[in-house]
């Protein structure tokens, strides 16, 4: 870099500068200087670099000054929202955390593949991430810059870091839970708690409150649109957005409830979602806005907020099997039954007296069914949809995974439940996760009610042999090409794949050189009814619908034009897709040490081999040379 500059037009008599016509960069304005060293093609190294080169250029590149913070924000843009605008921060301390930090992360990250990969759920093998103690805006900002990365490449450290991911944003969705559930109840509004409940569940997803709010708020100022045509004095039109206000005459509550409902289900055209009510979405909030469809306690949700916001105090009823909300006919303070109007969002809004909501579930109830609640009991009965749905789940990862979070959700608000207790731990105990943990849940079940002895106890010793078991890990198989029982495997781990009688399109990642599923298994699959039955080669394949299948080989055949396979589980034995098949990582590549070459040779000879058209022309070229 030129550290000095001449002053046109001062020379001396043999064309030389002399010493006092000089001017050196450091002579430079402060100002001036820190422009050009937040030119951008200027990295941090290059800023070490210069501020190594005097004391004057050390000062302007200090810790606090424009330079480092301009090197900051180059490289870290998505953490500006953490600071305030022109915040005085020691900017290079902040850049060498990060950095460090980011170090950190991506060393954890490539060692979880090689120390769960054997592991079919992973339980808190991420806990560690948390004991590193550094800043979780940073851990979270390196892990986005993983997932963010070439969307082919780095796939095995794609899927652990959306599994840390996942698991930070439920901690620290965890911690918002339990500080609303110590405010006090009246303090407490049922849609924060519900946009707890949906980020919990959907870690990854961008759901805020300040979003879920506003979108309410567009839909508020539709319906006073709406409610300007019935009445264009009607003091809910004089409410800004976050005022609160009573409307107490019961003709102006009446109104802002049509308006509600003409917007909500004619203009908007929501509805209850009958056709498909068990899908989780439906409990979700930022799903039914998106939807517009849910079940009658997400609806409720929306409904009661919307009426607030305009002015009208309607209460949450736990009604067996559809909930309700009730509308207070009467001066406040009434616990008649017969004084409240009971709304079903679910049913478009309708208005029910007290014993026609009996015609919903086709039974009649006592009176404490018409009963307020609080926002803690709306949310027990939201998470026990979610957990119960989790429970009537097919077996699958999915189904795990809601059964779990609606499990930690329901604990967290009730944590003395011995029924969900001891069903997490068997649910624990299952996955083969948090041993340790198990241990802990079972002690706490017992101190509660000691009459589950019996089941605490057998679940105590078997856990106690998992732990043992796995001090000793059993040292996975590895299968070679070579041996004569796998002379009839034609494929190989890496191939994209085409069901011939299905037509699905999956990738494989394992094999057997014969079927090794129980005798049940064959019977219920009909593996005999095909020409070689279960004396043949069968794959695991990751398939494009999401699902993991076993596949006897007659049944399948390399595809015409490879694609990807859109599957959550590629990036846990894939590391990179290659336009026409799937590099594995290191850990499969353990297990199947020959296949790559296999796979390459097929690749090659399917996709790379040159066409006779093509082979002609080329010959064609060298003849003409």
């Amino acid at each position: 870099m030129a550290t000095s500059v001449a002053v046109e037009g001062q020379r001396s008599v043999n064309g030389t500068v002399s010493d006092q016509q000089t001017k050196k960069l450091t002579d430079l304005p402060t100002e001036l200087l820190e422009l050009i060293l937040c030119f951008p093609v200027l990295k941090h190294v290059d800023i070490c670099n210069v501020s190594c080169c005097c004391k004057r250029l050390h000062d302007v590149c200090h810790g606090r000054g424009k330079v480092w913070g301009h090197q900051y924000k180059l490289r870290w843009p998505r953490l500006q929202r953490f600071y305030r605008q022109n915040e005085c921060c020691d900017w290079l301390r902040e850049y060498k955390t990060r950095h460090r930090v980011g170090i950190q992360i991506q060393r954890t990250v490539e060692s979880i593949s090689k120390r769960f990969f054997t592991e079919v759920v992973l339980g808190d093998s991420f806990a560690e991430i948390e004991a590193l103690g550094m800043p979780e805006h940073f851990c979270e900002d390196e892990l986005l810059f993983i997932l963010n990365f070439d969307k082919r490449k780095s796939l095995t450290l794609k899927y652990y870091a959306k599994k840390i991911l996942y698991f930070l944003r439920q901690q620290n969705i965890l911690r918002s839970l339990k500080s609303f559930l110590e405010q006090p109840a009246e303090q407490q509004s049922a849609l924060e708690g519900a946009v707890l409940v949906d980020q919990y569940c959907n870690p990854l997803a961008e759901v805020t409150l300040v979003g879920i709010s506003a979108q309410l708020d567009d839909i508020a100022e539709k319906v006073k649109k709406m409610l300007r045509i019935k009445n264009a004095s009607h003091p809910s039109l004089r409410l800004a957005q976050g005022d609160t206000f009573a409307v107490e005459d019961l003709e102006l509550q009446r109104q802002v409830l049509w308006a509600l409902n003409s917007v909500l289900y004619e203009q908007l055209q929501y509805k209850g979602n009958e056709f498909d009510y068990y899908n989780p979405l439906n409990s979700y909030i930022h799903q039914v806005l998106l939807r517009c469809t849910g079940i009658p306690i997400s609806l409720s949700v929306l409904y009661m907020t919307l009426a607030r916001k305009l002015g009208v105090q309607l209460e949450p009823v736990n009604f067996p099997n559809h909930f309700l909300l009730r509308w207070c006919q009467k001066p406040r303070g009434s616990e008649d039954i017969y004084d409240f109007i009971y709304i079903d969002a679910f049913g478009k809004g309708k208005q029910l007296r007290a014993k026609e909501c009996e015609y919903l579930i086709g039974h009649q109830v006592t009176a404490d069914y018409y009963s307020a609640i609080n926002t803690t009991e709306v949310l027990l009965r939201m998470v026990g949809n979610l957990l119960n749905i989790g429970k009537k789940g097919e077996g699958n990862e999915k189904s795990y995974q809601l059964l779990r979070d609606s499990l930690d959700l329901y604990l967290t608000i009730n944590p003395d439940n011995v029924q969900y207790l001891l069903l997490q731990a068997r649910l624990y105990f299952h996955l083969g996760i948090w041993p340790e943990k198990v241990l802990d849940i079972l002690q706490h079940i017992q101190a509660l009610d000691p009459s589950q002895h019996g089941a605490v106890g057998y679940l105590v010793q078997h856990t106690l042999e998992h732990i043992q078991h796995k001090k000793h890990p059993v040292t996975p198989e590895v299968k070679r090409r070579g041996p004569s029982e796998h002379v009839e495997v034609q494929y190989s781990v890496g191939l994209i794949m085409k069901h011939k009688r299905s037509g699905y399109n999956c990738v494989i990642y394992g094999w057997d050189s014969k079927c090794t599923m129980s005798q049940e298994w064959i019977t219920t699959m009909r593996v005999n009814q095909l020409s070689k039955g279960a004396n043949q080669a069968f794959y695991n394949v990751l398939v494009q619908d999401g699902t993991c299948r076993y596949t006897a080989q007659e049944n399948l055949e390399p595809h015409s034009d490879p694609l990807e396979i859109g599957h959550q589980e590629v990036g846990r034995y894939f590391s990179e897709f290659a336009d026409t098949h799937y590099v594995a990582n290191e850990e499969l590549q353990t297990r199947y040490p020959e296949d790559m070459d296999k796979t390459l040779s097929t690749v090659q000879e399917r996709y790379h081999r040159p066409t006779a058209g093509s082979a002609d022309q080329e010959q064609s070229k060298h003849q003409a040379m």
